[in-house]
């Protein structure tokens, strides 16, 4: 499958935390001519394994969340309207006048809607809207709603995949689903590559809820290393400190920090170096955020790698990313695979 065209259906499906079920089964059905297994763990969890030449092969786990911050329904008020509170960190005031679906007994579709300006207080104009304030309109009959919508039901925006110029592409959800599709590219470039380790490919669960399914899936594989694959803020105007961003079209960022095992952005910076793939540095002084924090302190500790792909306006439902930057972490990323062995890893056990 085309990179454009896995991107546009990952992003287009809907898979809040805690709501991954159709997100896992059509990454499962994407990976698996290109793996030796493919399972799903008791979080849910997709999980794939392509299998390194030889026996008793160390394993590397390639980690990406394919959840999706979004909205839940908090409770039905009279005529149908229906309140909200988010799951993730939504930032409420991009939640104003968008086309939403409500995923109840069935899908249905509605708008967020709030006070008109022109009725509001002098006070009121100046400020953004809170979330307690916005409601759903479905344009249903109170009694119809309730019949078909529960308080604790999810609720996504509306967004299609949108090709941009010069290589980049918007949608929502592409944190992280961006992550996912670098993973599928891996696995596309390790066809013609030989490699001795074992290689799992996850797409983990409720990452934006607190990095739980990286936690349990590190928890069940075990892997001697793992790579977080995640997106890093992208620059734009309005941004003072520039080492706060990573540039689009210059390609991923290895993560540097004290949950980054020195000798695996070692490697990665080398290898990127040495076979001249574009590549960025991203400071990481603080350990949370990322699936990377959850796999490096599973049980006993996993030497742990970041990378992360640029990605502008993040937590919208217009996140803009450079596809070149998904390319180029693949291929850093199936080389880097490609070149290490039982001597790296054991090397790992000393920094």
């Amino acid at each position: 499958m085309k990179l454009e065209k896995f991107l546009a259906q990952l992003t287009e499906i809907p898979g809040v935390s805690g709501y991954e079920g159709r997100m896992g089964d059509l990454i499962g059905q994407a990976f698996s001519p290109y793996v030796d297994e493919i399972r799903k763990d008791n979080l849910q969890n997709l999980i794939a394994l392509k299998k390194g030449e030889g026996e008793n092969c160390p394993s590397i786990m390639l980690a990406a969340h394919m959840d999706e911050i979004g909205l839940m329904v908090a409770k039905i008020e009279e005529k149908g309207f229906l309140r909200i509170t988010s799951i993730g960190g939504v930032d409420e005031r991009t939640i104003l006048a968008q086309e939403v679906t409500v995923h109840g007994k069935k899908p249905l579709y509605g708008i967020v809607g709030a006070k008109p300006p022109h009725l509001q207080e002098p006070d009121e104009r100046k400020k953004a809207v809170k979330m307690e304030d916005l409601y759903v309109d479905c344009g249903l009959p109170e009694e119809k709603i309730r019949e078909l919508v529960r308080v604790g039901d999810p609720i996504t925006v509306n967004r299609e995949y949108t090709s941009l110029h010069n290589k980049r592409a918007a949608a929502k959800a592409l944190d992280d689903r961006a992550g996912v599709a670098v993973i599928l590219e891996v696995f596309k470039e390790l066809q013609y590559l030989k490699h001795t380790v074992d290689v799992y490919g996850v797409a983990t669960v409720q990452e934006e809820v607190g990095t739980r399914g990286a936690f349990t899936s590190t928890y069940g594989i075990m892997p001697d290393l793992g790579i977080a694959i995640d997106v890093g803020f992208g620059h734009m105007p309005g941004i003072l400190n520039k080492e706060d961003t990573i540039n689009l079209g210059k390609g991923a960022a290895i993560g540097i920090g004290p949950h980054v095992h020195p000798k695996i952005f070692k490697k990665l910076k080398e290898l990127a170096d040495e076979l001249k793939i574009s590549y960025q540095l991203e400071p990481s002084p603080y350990p949370g955020g990322t699936d990377a924090y959850a796999i490096q302190i599973t049980r006993s500790g996993v030497p742990t790698g970041l990378i992360s792909i640029p990605l502008r306006y993040m937590h919208t439902s217009v996140e803009t990313l450079d596809l070149e930057d998904i390319r180029t972490a693949a291929r850093l990323l199936a080389q880097f695979i490609a070149r290490i062995d039982h001597e790296f890893v054991e090397g790992l056990k000393c920094f």
